[in-house]
């Protein structure tokens, strides 16, 4: 008997085993080391029977972007986890904290030094110079956050994806955390977002030209929707494909290859994003998902890190 999604099979009279090839409807299945491995059924007595079956179900391509958002989201919720997600967000949060006491700060003395050069009938001005004031600085917090938290962001994301990596495959469960080894890691990172740039910037400058040509800027708005999708999906995939020293044209060939898988990943990120605060949460989220993204879609090919220094 085959109902759809699952195979049965009778391992003794008047007993049956149901194997669910659905992975992504459990969370141990999802992080499975290694999707090759066969599934387990479990027996009344609660026995571990293995079951080999044909390769399993994948979800479609367009559905496979949320359900990696949504199991990278619980994983960095872990209790493992946390500090690698919690530590770049505290730092940023206490740089904005300080940037915003010292502009309070210089405004204030210049509000000081000001007002008194000013006639005592426009003394009213500093009950709107101060409200004006905090307006521009909630502004330029909630325009400039996101940027400065990615900056910031950038070294934490390839250590986390390694964390993830080891989660994802059973290494262990709650990785150590190591400034030496953080700190190595940041001359490889930094290049690495260099040449994100470097394919980014030159394609970001014929789009835009592209929108002041009469006509052909129809199609403008579509492909920078487009680009912007494929970027997300390059963004975070590429932290675990940069641990396993995989080359970044090596590493866009592959993504190639699996072209819509890419996009409908690239594309929940992209929205998940574009949401203030929750985007805070989110990009942590697209890191974990992203490695996840990797360990399943390149299966047997995709080697632990420890593998791939060698």
């Amino acid at each position: 008997m085959h109902p759809i999604g699952h195979f049965y099979k009778v391992t003794e009279p008047q007993r049956c085993t149901r194997i669910d090839t659905q992975p992504w409807r459990a969370q141990q299945t999802v992080l499975n080391a290694d999707i090759h491995q066969p599934f387990h059924g479990y027996h009344k007595a609660g026995k571990v029977t293995p079951f080999k079956h044909s390769e399993a179900a994948m979800p479609a391509p367009a559905l496979t972007g949320p359900q990696y958002l949504r199991e990278g989201l619980k994983l960095v919720l872990s209790p493992g986890l946390r500090l690698f997600v919690l530590l770049p967000l505290s730092i940023n949060i206490v740089l904005f904290c300080g940037l915003i006491y010292l502009a309070l700060h210089q405004f204030e003395l210049w509000v000081d030094t000001f007002m008194p050069t000013l006639p005592h009938w426009l003394s009213f001005l500093s009950y709107i110079l101060w409200p004006l004031f905090v307006a521009l600085v909630l502004l330029m917090v909630f325009f400039t956050f996101t940027v400065v938290a990615n900056i910031i962001a950038a070294p934490f994301n390839g250590f986390l994806s390694e964390k993830v990596e080891a989660v994802i495959r059973g290494v262990d469960e709650s990785p150590d955390f190591s400034w030496a080894e953080l700190v190595a890691m940041v001359p490889r990172t930094l290049a690495r977002e260099a040449r994100k740039l470097g394919y980014m910037l030159p394609r970001m400058l014929g789009l835009f030209i592209l929108s002041f040509i009469p006509v052909a800027n129809i199609i403008a708005a579509p492909l920078w929707l487009l680009f912007g999708v494929w970027m997300m999906a390059i963004q975070y995939i590429d932290y675990p494909a940069d641990n396993h020293k995989l080359g970044w044209n090596e590493m866009l060939g592959w993504l190639k290859s699996k072209r819509w898988q890419s996009l409908s990943f690239g594309g929940i990120v992209y929205v998940a994003l574009l949401i203030p605060v929750v985007n805070l949460l989110m990009m942590p989220a697209a890191v974990a998902a992203a490695t996840l993204f990797w360990v399943r879609e390149r299966g047997a090919d995709a080697l632990p890190i420890a593998h791939a220094r060698d």
